[in-house]
């Protein structure tokens, strides 16, 4: 058997394996950022915020991740914020299947409903230049894919898109035992995402040792490789402080587990912590 054809066939098979982490890894930011019933008076968050994640394929690593807000903006008359989320593959992964990929989300300044979303993806040989519209006066939202539009699709007051209510869902009250939920659309599905908070735990990443809450979104309206695991699961958890930061992800498919850690937090002012008593304190440097 001619080995050039096996190393192709090999190589086909990795980079098949790379795009199913890929999108687990995309399903699961989307999935676990459905949270929230309510705005809540103090705000997570701040323009200049950056969040690095590492991520990991079982124990091997993937890529990386970054969470940015960016500073205020103007749209349409109004005062809006600006998230970014950016994705990248290992040099490792970049031999089988390379990964670039960018969202872009713009809400309203007091949170309470999104305004624009986009994402570029750049996945192996796959482009995509995705935009949602949020038409508030006829309250649609519209999904094109490079300029060829589907039709509006209906959404209901407060709706978000999938990255923007990642952010609002920070200000959330959290409770254990409580669930919590949201509306939000990626053009395509207007869904009411809900998630339990299940506990609250020490954890320690890369970043840090934190106290937070471990929430558990509800998979039933999430396709793809989740629709295809039947013991498919996702957790995330936040800092049980005011800045609910986003310390893990964990999901566990069909197709292997998969996870993201906290490596790198700027521009959130000081960190609070656990100390071996196990109450908050300050970082230390």
């Amino acid at each position: 058997m001619d080995r050039g054809w096996i190393e192709h066939t090999r190589r086909r098979l990795v980079a098949r394996r790379v795009a199913a982490v890929w999108a687990v890894i995309w399903l699961s930011v989307a999935s676990a950022a459905w949270a929230g019933d309510a705005p809540a008076p103090t705000r997570a968050f701040r323009p200049g915020e950056r969040l690095t994640f590492v991520l990991k394929w079982t124990i091997i690593p993937a890529g990386e991740a970054v969470l940015e807000v960016l500073p205020q903006e103007h749209m349409a008359g109004l005062d809006v914020n600006h998230f970014v989320l950016t994705a990248r593959s290992n040099a490792f992964v970049d031999a089988f299947y390379m990964v670039r990929d960018r969202i872009d989300a713009w809400s309203d300044a007091a949170m309470s409903q999104s305004l624009l979303y986009r994402k570029k993806q750049h996945e192996g040989g796959t482009r995509r230049d995705i935009t949602v519209f949020f038409d508030w006066e006829e309250m649609t939202a519209q999904y094109s894919n490079q300029g060829e539009a589907r039709e509006p699709i209906p959404i209901t007051a407060g709706t978000f898109d999938p990255l923007s209510i990642f952010y609002w869902s920070r200000s959330a009250d959290l409770v254990v035992g409580g669930r919590i939920q949201r509306s939000v659309t990626d053009g395509k599905k207007h869904v009411l995402g809900m998630a339990d908070v299940v506990r609250q735990e020490t954890v320690t990443v890369p970043a840090g040792t934190f106290d937070t809450f471990l929430i558990e979104p509800d998979l039933e309206h999430v396709g793809g490789v989740f629709e295809k695991s039947p013991d498919a699961k996702v957790q995330l958890w936040v800092s049980a402080d005011h800045r609910r930061l986003p310390v893990k992800l964990k999901s566990k498919v069909i197709v292997g587990s998969f996870s993201g850690e906290l490596v790198s937090v700027t521009g959130t002012g000081p960190l609070p912590t656990v100390n071996p008593s196990g109450e908050l304190g300050p970082r230390k440097k």
